[in-house]
């Protein structure tokens, strides 16, 4: 697409980002004593829409004494928020497809760029259970099982072909990554079309107990290869069911007696420990989870509430957290694609600006876009599998060259810097912030700060941060996004 590259570029450009030299202190309520002994200034990194600047380190900005007028955001240390557990997208068939038949060094290059420091270091991804949307294949983990009988559960070979190959290699480069793994459809035999593609979870205490059984087996198939599955949800987009590829109706009390009579009592006698996530469908269906949460006992094994964002809003969160304050949030899918009709990095500040900044700011644990990799085609799948047509990865992959979409650099613009058990931390506005222009702030656990900004003002902002006694100015072109990060 227009204006992507391959590459991180290299610190350019500053006339998109002024130093402001202020010449006396700044005072501060946080308790960080802001040694100056501690960094050497706050590094910068910029993405300016209509321009080549693409997550691209900036001169350092350094601190002042001095007092700055105007608008100031000021970090508290002190107010410690939710743990961020990471920024990610999901390791789809296809995209495990189309990586798996790069060429050994091409694919090494790709995977560095999104998992290691090299890139922008992505910890969080989400897996498929068996087929979805954009699949190489239907098939799921025990077709050929039945409600008392199990034992022709295994990772399908489709799977063990693609899926299992990267997913190794992205482990061992990205030693904090943690995986969610969601099912678009249960087997066949434990659905009412007795079908992969629509229908609706039986309602049979059988069916429930073997579902069960299903994630317990899942989980420890995975853990007998390696690799640890940090949570679940019962079934993606619950209320979506569709007979052109496949889903699953899964009503509220299906979920709430499911997780309350089957799966978390038999997690906990399997000494499982992955989290189980419910919900994972759009903000604008909060009732849902609401209604599994209303139960005590199904709450008691409720690890936290999964969204989308494909209706409503994060608006809708807020009604969730003032039932039940202390419940995890997370957000598990939201694509890019053909619907986006603005440049690249337009997009990308619409995502930022929209989705992003207020779900995290509202308690969100994690963020995930959809697809890591599709090619030109959206795609490829499985011939004749429906879904969606025109979504886009966040890369697109074609043979063994690659290009990064606008999703690289909206993902990296948190992923990059805000470190495995980093927290968000609290922060407080003053001097009137005009309208959109948002802020999300972070202290990671080697002490650095983070702080990411979005302005689509219409015009050039200029704020001050403080920590502390410390204070640094930064002015932010209208139609950017940047990332400072100082100790």
């Amino acid at each position: 697409m227009k204006g992507m590259k391959c590459k991180l570029l290299p610190a350019a450009c500053c006339c998109y980002s002024l130093l402001l030299l202020l010449p006396a202190a700044c005072a501060g309520s946080d308790p960080d004593s802001g040694n100056p002994g501690r960094g050497s200034g706050v590094e910068v990194y910029l993405t300016v829409r209509n321009s080549s600047i693409r997550l691209a380190r900036q001169s350092s900005v350094g601190f002042s004494d001095a007092p700055l007028g105007g608008l100031s955001v000021a970090l508290d240390t002190a107010d410690l928020k939710q743990e961020i557990e990471g920024f990610g997208a999901a390791l789809t068939g296809s995209s495990a497809y189309l990586m798996k038949n790069m060429s050994d060094a091409a694919r090494q290059k790709l995977l560095k760029d999104l998992f290691t420091d090299e890139g922008i270091a992505m910890k969080y991804m989400r897996l498929c259970i068996g087929t979805s949307d954009f699949s190489m294949g239907s098939y799921t983990y025990c077709d050929s099982c039945s409600p008392g009988d199990l034992s022709g559960f295994g990772i399908p070979e489709i799977d063990r072909r693609d899926l299992l190959p990267v997913l190794k290699e992205i482990l061992a480069l990205q030693p904090h990554m943690r995986l969610l793994g969601s099912p678009w459809t249960a087997p066949a035999w434990m659905k009412t079309s007795n079908a992969l593609y629509g229908g609706y979870l039986k309602t049979d205490p059988a069916v429930y107990n073997a579902l069960a059984q299903y994630f317990v087996k899942y989980v420890q198939a995975y853990a007998a290869e390696g690799v640890a599955i940090d949570a679940i949800t019962l079934q993606n987009e619950p209320w979506h069911e569709i007979n052109t590829y496949a889903t699953m109706k899964m009503e509220p009390a299906q979920q709430r007696d499911v997780v309350r009579d089957y799966l978390g009592p038999q997690f906990e006698a399997a000494g499982i420990a992955t989290q189980i996530q419910i919900w994972d469908h759009n903000f604008g269906e909060v009732e849902y989870p609401l209604t599994v949460l209303a139960d005590a006992e199904a709450r008691r094994y409720v690890d936290g509430v999964a969204f989308h964002g494909y209706s409503g809003s994060p608006a809708n969160l807020d009604q969730l957290i003032a039932e039940h304050p202390n419940m995890p949030i997370y957000f598990t899918e939201q694509s890019g694609g053909g619907w986006n009709t603005d440049d690249p990095i337009g997009n990308m500040l619409y995502y930022m600006k929209d989705f992003i900044i207020p779900t995290v700011n509202r308690g969100s644990r994690n963020f995930l876009m959809w697809n890591l990799a599709l090619d030109l085609n959206a795609g490829p799948k499985a011939d004749g599998l429906g879904g969606c047509g025109n979504c886009r990865g966040v890369v697109t992959v074609q043979g063994s060259s690659y290009r990064v979409n606008e999703e690289y650099y909206l993902l990296g613009h948190f992923s990059k810097f805000v470190q495995a058990g980093a927290r968000r931390i609290g922060h407080t506005i003053a001097g009137g912030k005009p309208g959109n222009v948002d802020f999300s702030t972070f202290l990671n656990p080697d002490g650095s700060k983070v702080v990411v900004a979005v302005n689509q003002s219409g015009a050039a902002q200029t704020f001050a941060v403080r920590t502390g006694a410390r204070c640094f100015g930064y002015t932010l072109s209208d139609q950017s996004a940047v990332s400072l990060i100082y100790r």
